[in-house]
């Protein structure tokens, strides 16, 4: 996949300057020239997108604990390009200001482009409409909203709410308390011979009683793919709802929410190389409309008397007090990066990758890789979570960090439920993005063996 390189083509717009002066018809040129260089560079086969794209992070290139950084943990979080960092500085130095509030240059200059940063995230996953959108503080507390606003006006005693065990923590913990306060009952699917949530027994669990379905697209921990548009069909046929957390396929594939159809769609900016402390929420305007505030103060009123207040419409009904101003900018400028390369081209080059890593993970004695088996008819994402016999996966983790400066993670991922249906209370997980190549790998396997072997020594 990689292939042989004997000197790396020159990419001018790799990292756009996106300096004040800069125009937005230059800067749009700027990306134009990106993307056709990058395709030009992977089609042509003179070098991958994972070593195309290192250069553009900087944190990539750094000794940790005396060896060369493998940053093996993006199911967690994202690096961030240079293009993000300097549209972050270049918010702090040339257009501070508080957005909506003011009508002096810095603040119009801040509105437009934080409002900007709304169009490119509707644009990116293909809203109808910029309203659409919903920023919060990260993917967590826009299923929150969701759960507070849509769930405790809608339910009533024995709704029901339909999950999967592997569901994050994040999607599930809202909905036990909004159960708990409305009489409303979860029911969880559980997992196939495939280790893959079982979307035929969901299937049949879709009855009239069914008002909301909750699932993940891409599992954090399973690496497997759900097919959303089948499940918004079998709920809509029902006249159920259904929240798609999409943390885990938003910075990897193409989404499109009008092909999904589904009502609600959550995703977080620090996992799609974007900075954190930002995340935003799709709902379809009809059902945003219809929602009453999630948290009152500034910015989401309308008027507001001694008595009572009026409100203000979506998004801005949601989006109470000052926000995250340059973290949307940066999320702005980080789908700006993934456009310029193109999300298609990099789920390609992630399954590549994906199918690379359980390969190489499968020679690893004693290993038990979770999650269904990669085939012609089963696709992974880039991830795997593992376990190896007799040996913690923190232990894993712990010396692959401090003999190797390889980076995984270890624990329950916020997977809880999912861990005990698998018999154990933790896993080690290792995952890739784009900027990551099979150098990476072939680098973590080598450390992994030698882990193994420490380990093994003293049996």
């Amino acid at each position: 996949m990689e292939g042989l390189v004997v000197k790396l083509p020159s990419f001018p717009f790799l990292s756009p300057n996106i300096s004040s002066s800069s125009s937005s018809s230059t800067f749009r040129l700027g990306f134009r020239r990106f993307s056709a260089s990058i395709s030009a560079a992977v089609n042509e086969g003179f070098v991958s997108l994972g070593q195309l794209t290192r250069p553009d992070f900087p944190i990539l290139h750094q000794e940790v604990n005396g060896s060369k950084l493998v940053y093996l943990d993006n199911a967690a979080t994202s690096q961030k390009p240079t293009a993000v960092l300097k549209s972050l500085q270049n918010y702090y130095e040339a257009y501070n200001s508080n957005v909506h509030r003011g009508i002096h240059y810095l603040s119009a200059k801040a509105t437009d482009e934080y409002e900007l940063a709304r169009k490119k995230v509707a644009a990116f996953i293909n809203a109808s409409d910029s309203a659409e959108i919903v920023f919060t503080r990260n993917a967590t507390e826009a299923i929150n909203l969701v759960a507070y606003s849509w769930g405790l006006s809608n339910l009533k005693p024995r709704d029901e709410i339909i999950l999967t065990i592997a569901e994050h923590h994040s999607a599930i913990v809202p909905w036990q308390i909004v159960a708990q306060k409305t009489g409303a009952i979860l029911k969880f699917v559980s997992l196939d011979e495939n280790e893959v949530p079982d979307v035929e027994k969901l299937r049949e669990m879709i009855s009239t009683s069914t008002k909301l379905v909750v699932v993940h697209h891409v599992s954090n921990v399973l690496g497997s793919v759900l097919p959303i548009e089948d499940i918004v069909i079998w709920a809509h046929a029902v006249g159920a709802k259904v929240l798609v957390d999409a943390c885990q396929s938003v910075p990897h594939m193409v989404v499109d929410v009008q092909g999904l159809d589904a009502d609600f769609l959550v995703a977080s900016s620090h996992k799609m190389c974007g900075p954190t402390g930002i995340g935003f929420l799709f709902g379809k305007s009809n059902l945003l409309l219809t929602m009453p505030p999630f948290l009152g103060g500034g910015e989401m009123i309308s008027d507001v008397f001694l008595d009572h207040s009026t409100y203000a419409e979506p998004p801005s009904r949601f989006e109470a007090g000052t926000p995250a101003i340059g973290e949307a900018i940066g999320l702005g400028a980080a789908i700006d990066y993934l456009s310029g390369i193109g999300m298609q081209k990099i789920h390609d080059y992630e399954m590549e990758l994906a199918n690379y890593l359980y390969e190489k993970l499968c020679s690893v004695p004693n290993i038990r890789i979770y999650g269904p088996k990669p085939s012609d008819d089963i696709h992974r994402a880039a991830l795997c979570s593992f376990n190896i016999e007799n040996i913690h996966p923190t232990d894993i983790a712990t010396f692959l960090d401090q003999q190797h400066g390889v980076a995984i993670r270890s624990g329950h991922h916020c997977a809880q439920p999912l861990h005990r249906r698998l018999g154990v209370n933790a896993s080690a997980r290792a995952s890739l993005h784009f900027y990551n190549t099979e150098e990476d790998v072939d680098n973590f396997i080598q450390s992994l063996n030698d882990t193994v072997s420490f380990f093994n020594s003293f049996k």
